[in-house]
């Protein structure tokens, strides 16, 4: 599968629409309101600067990721450390494949990391191999401006975990090129851990062929503003894709998801779980979940959750849940969004049994967050999330 050459194009500008993002050739006068149909393009003047009113950026803050709409004039705000490097493939320049045979943007900081990267890194895992220990890609931030386009490829039939780290401080634009192919098992794990004045934003894109199998996972904890967009598409017969997150946003944070999942070849299986924690007055958290069962995605089994826990006054959680079916025959689709407080019967059954209430509010958010931590299956990271999480939570009531 090859992506096309040229991206659609956008029509003349008009201020007709609600959504400027909409303005495609032939599309008439009607916003674009589901992911599948935003444009796309590998050039960022075809998008324009946001506005804010678009619908996939009316939740964020648009004037403080401006960094990110030009492309980078020195491209040395980030340094990459690989601990196995014997899966590093020569770089990939525009139009060497595998680079962009699936990956095509779909907003304008995606098509400046596109554009700004000259040389992709590229990370193979060769068929049938199975890698015991998970492969990390360090990413370090050194304070200044970067444009990225990484490409994992998982080889037929391999096994393999990827661990993205990112630390320090950077204004970095990043896209992840996610391609699975036939029977490969692949856990792919961004972890975001950035200094307060970061700024991040990164599209990934992946493709899951015949009975393969992702498991993806966004971890953002630290960052001024961070926003990761995974769109996963399911294309192969019995492919399967789970696709969970966890964050935990403080004061002047604002972390944010938008989640997509395609359904496109037939009985395929997908999970999405995202969870989020909230403290402080400013703390934001934005998830919205798309999920689309194509015409051809018969025997579909489907959900997406999406739960959030807000543990101070004035901290705010978005989640928009949306799914499109577009055949009658699946074996079950669904999704649910929850946005709350503590549960006081929680609280009251931990203090009724002599646990002080701070502790018992320690012990609730540990337990609401612990099943995604769980999931990850790597112990060395999830005993690391366990310590960030206490962390977090000393200093809920400062």
């Amino acid at each position: 599968m090859t992506a096309p050459t040229q991206a659609p194009e956008l029509a003349p500008q008009t201020n007709a629409h609600i959504d400027p993002a909409a303005q495609v050739a032939d599309a008439g006068f009607v916003p674009v309101q589901t992911r599948s149909e935003r444009p796309r393009s590998f050039d960022p003047e075809e998008f324009g600067a946001p506005t804010g009113r678009e619908v996939n950026w009316k939740h964020t803050p648009v004037a403080q990721l401006k960094p990110l709409f030009e492309i980078a004039s020195a491209n040395d705000g980030v340094t990459y450390t690989v601990s196995h490097e014997q899966y590093l493939r020569p770089a990939l320049a525009h139009g060497a494949t595998p680079r962009g045979e699936f990956f095509v943007p779909e907003d304008v900081v995606a098509a400046v990391a596109w554009q700004g990267t000259s040389d992709a890194m590229h990370l193979s895992i060769p068929n049938d191999e199975e890698v015991a220990e998970p492969i990390v890609v360090q990413i370090d931030g050194q304070g200044g401006r970067a444009d990225a386009h990484l490409v994992i490829e998982a080889g037929r039939h391999s096994v393999s975990t990827v661990i993205l780290r990112h630390t320090g401080t950077a204004q970095y634009a990043q896209n992840l090129e996610i391609i699975v192919r036939d029977g490969a098992k692949l856990k792919l794990v961004t972890v975001q851990q950035w200094e307060d004045d970061a700024i991040h934003a990164s599209a990934h894109q992946a493709r899951v062929d015949r009975d393969a199998e992702l498991t993806h996972i966004v971890v953002s904890f630290g960052g001024g503003i961070v926003r990761v967009n995974p769109s996963v598409e399911l294309s192969g017969t019995g492919s399967h894709g789970y696709l969970y997150g966890l964050s935990f946003a403080d004061a002047g944070q604002h972390l944010e998801s938008q989640v997509y999942l395609h359904h496109k070849g037939a009985h395929t299986t997908g999970d999405v779980l995202y969870k989020g924690a909230l403290k402080g007055a400013s703390a934001r958290s934005v998830w919205i979940g798309d999920v689309l069962i194509g015409p051809d995605a018969v025997g579909t089994d489907s959900y997406e959750a999406n739960r959030n826990l807000v543990l101070t006054e004035g901290a705010r959680a978005d989640s928009i849940p949306n799914l499109e079916i577009e055949t009658g025959d699946i074996a079950g689709a669904g999704h649910a969004s929850a946005t709350g407080r503590f549960d006081d019967e929680q609280l009251f059954y931990l203090q009724a049994r002599g646990i002080r209430e701070e502790e018992a509010r320690r012990l609730v958010v540990l337990g609401f967050l612990t099943e995604v931590v769980q999931r990850i299956g790597v112990p060395s990271v999830q005993d690391e999330l366990l310590v960030a999480i206490e962390a977090e939570l000393a200093g809920v009531d400062e």
